[in-house]
């Protein structure tokens, strides 16, 4: 199979996915136990000339999420590792983060940390998450990986290494732990800062359902209620994506149910998440973004928010005005916001928090990580402060502006140069834009084409970008007036029907 394998499919921006189980119509199993094995002894190489370590001086930690395919794969890879005589240390179950936390933590420092998941994708999915000490791989270095994984013939140690079993996820719960406490410093409970609080947990049967065992009820916090806390890889229940209506749904109702104080959604390997009010409304998106930034910004005045192209006008407006610090709307892909920031930082620009509507959100203070479960320990220490002191969470984002409507809509691109043919459409678009009365082109944008739509019946925004990696141009839509993204859907569709290529 190896030999057939078009390892560059393999890639996906800095990640590795595949299909690993059969069962779907249409996706052949291109990530086996075998190919596996082989990323395994890439990996290795690539470590090895990177660090100026020999295969036996190395140290790689390997965790998974719960997907069926998952300890097969997991054993293939260490192998793989173990072939060229690296030392491992098997976490089994774990979260992304964690595994970046275990090059970092003092006593474990690992050369590397992996993680065999492929986030909120379906059943048969998997693939690969890689850190070293300075962070998530970049593109090159995966690029570089499976060029090696494809040449093969990788020198192997004379003297294989060992497997070692590890309980890390525990280690980095009491991280999260302690960090909690120290930061709440309640008057009366300092051990337990959570006492009177009840949270649920929706785990979506992915790797968080620690969080609920492992970190809140150490915290003195009720956890009745939490759901879907079992690993179960057939994700039985909802989609593991806080991006998902049906899964933002389930744990909304299940903290109106439950008379809980908050609601916490992890997706399946707990790198993004989502949360919900006392009162059941859904803290994502733009909502998630305004509150991680107004604790941000109270920590750091001034400092500067990076987010990714689709977030809201109100949100800016929040974050501006109201905040007093500056919003940097950058590209789609949470890689993309978390090096801008770090970028930002390099020049002089304070930039303390990184964040995608999709729920990836990273900070300065964190490694610039993107961890779903460090994110909401921050939201759960505001909530404690407030909650001593009489006032709800979600009090200081009263004020943001939401949209009367939105809208997305993905146009598929038919044909193989689909890059091309997007940017082509792209470029068309800006003198169709300069042509139409009440629409301007937004100054500094860095994805795709956003255009401010003032006129009476719009009052709105819409940004048309490719995708980056599919045969898509998906196409946002926002408006503050009722029937208003109808407006600006109508009379921006009726130029894009002009491209036969292209399919709503």
């Amino acid at each position: 199979m190896t030999h057939e394998l078009n390892w560059k499919k393999l890639q996906n921006g800095s990640d590795i996915r595949g299909v690993a189980l059969e069962g779907v119509t249409g996706e052949p199993i291109n990530l086996s136990p075998e190919v596996v094995y082989r990323l395994g002894q890439a990996f290795g190489h690539w470590l090895a000339t990177e660090t100026g370590k020999q295969g036996e001086g190395l140290r790689v930690s390997v965790g998974r999420d719960s997907r069926i395919s998952g300890p097969r794969l997991m054993q293939a890879f260490m192998e793989g590792l173990v072939s060229l005589g690296v030392k491992v240390y098997d976490v089994d179950m774990a979260s992304t983060p964690a595994m970046f936390m275990s090059t970092v933590t003092p006593g474990f420092n690992c050369d590397a940390g992996v993680m065999i998941t492929a986030s909120h994708l379906p059943f048969n999915r998997n693939g690969l998450k890689f850190f070293t000490t300075q962070g998530g791989l970049e593109k090159e270095n995966i690029t570089a990986i499976l060029n090696l994984a494809a040449q093969g013939a990788i020198p192997l140690s004379p003297k294989p290494g060992t497997i070692e079993s590890m309980d890390f996820i525990s280690v980095y719960a009491d991280q999260l732990v302690h960090f909690i406490r120290t930061q709440v410093q309640h008057p009366i409970h300092p051990l337990y800062p959570l006492t009177g609080l009840k949270i649920i947990v929706d785990g979506g049967n992915g790797a968080g359902g620690f969080y609920a065992t492992k970190v809140l009820e150490p915290l003195g916090a009720d956890v009745t209620g939490s759901q879907f806390l079992e690993p179960d890889g057939l994700f039985p229940n909802h989609v593991p994506n806080p991006e998902d209506r049906e899964a933002m749904e389930s744990i909304c109702q299940a903290v109106l149910t439950h008379q809980a104080d908050f609601g916490i959604i992890f997706d399946t390997d707990v790198d993004r998440a989502a949360a919900v009010d006392h009162q059941g409304q859904e803290l994502n998106r733009n909502r998630l973004i305004a509150l991680i930034a107004a604790i941000v910004l109270k920590e750091h005045p001034g400092s500067t928010v990076v987010t990714d192209s689709i977030t809201s006008d109100g949100l800016t407006t929040f974050i501006e005005q109201e905040l007093g610090g500056r919003h940097h709307r950058f590209k789609r892909g949470y890689k993309n916001v978390i090096n801008e920031a770090i970028r930002l930082n390099e020049v002089g620009e304070e930039s303390w928090l990184a964040i995608e509507t999709s729920g990836h959100g990273a900070m300065r203070e964190n490694y610039f990580l993107d961890d779903g479960a460090y994110l909401v320990s921050k939201l759960l220490i505001e909530l404690a402060r407030c909650r001593q002191s009489g006032q709800f969470l979600t009090s200081c984002i009263a004020t943001l502006q939401h949209p009367q409507e939105s809208e997305e809509i993905r146009l598929q691109i038919n044909t193989e140069d689909f890059q091309t043919y997007g940017h082509s459409v792209l470029a068309a678009l800006k003198p169709f834009v300069e042509s139409q009365p009440h629409w301007a082109i937004a100054p500094q944008n860095f994805e795709g084409i956003r255009v401010i739509c003032s006129g009476q019946q719009e009052q709105g925004w819409f940004l048309l970008r490719l995708s980056l990696h599919d045969p898509v141009l998906p196409l946002n839509i926002e408006s503050n007036v009722q029937g208003g993204v109808e407006v600006i859907r109508n009379q921006l569709l009726g130029f894009l029907d002009t491209f036969k290529e292209l399919q709503r």
